[in-house]
């Protein structure tokens, strides 16, 4: 719904979460916005806290599983080669952990969006042979970008 709803009709919206996990507020010049009740967004803390910890436990025990599983899940990791794929497995589970402590899951986010990015240079062989190709070439200084 547009964000001004909420500032016309703020009862009305609040109304909406009875029957809606989270309801999103739409601005034409910033970012989204959700509102959602605060004991939803405790409870669904609570869930991620859990969640990482457990993960982070069942790893230690036997870390074969979630580098397993992580194909089925993320069907993208798949283009990564072997060793990347290890080091993904290790990273997100330790970062998973640490953003659960803090309870800040933007870590996570990140982590995941960076490696589907280098799995996007892997499924594409030009790319990839641009890239991994060593330059000797100096191309200079980089101007400093306009002021906003």
């Amino acid at each position: 719904m547009p964000f001004s709803e909420l500032l016309r009709q703020p009862a009305e919206t609040a109304e909406r979460l009875s029957h809606a996990r989270a309801v999103r507020l739409r601005r034409r010049d910033a970012a989204d916005l959700v509102l959602m009740s605060a004991d939803r967004a405790t409870a669904e803390g609570e869930v991620v806290d859990l969640t990482a910890r457990l993960l982070a436990s069942v790893v230690r025990r036997d870390p074969t599983l979630v580098r397993e599983a992580l194909p089925t899940v993320l069907p993208w990791v798949r283009f990564l080669p072997s060793e990347d794929r290890e080091q993904m497995a290790t990273e997100f589970v330790e970062v998973a952990e640490a953003a659960a402590a803090v309870g800040n899951t933007a870590a996570i986010s990140q982590l995941l969006t960076e490696w589907r990015h280098s799995a996007e240079v892997h499924a594409d062989p030009d790319l990839h042979r641009v890239l991994a190709t060593p330059s000797s070439d100096d191309f200079g200084a980089v101007p400093r970008p306009a002021a906003e």
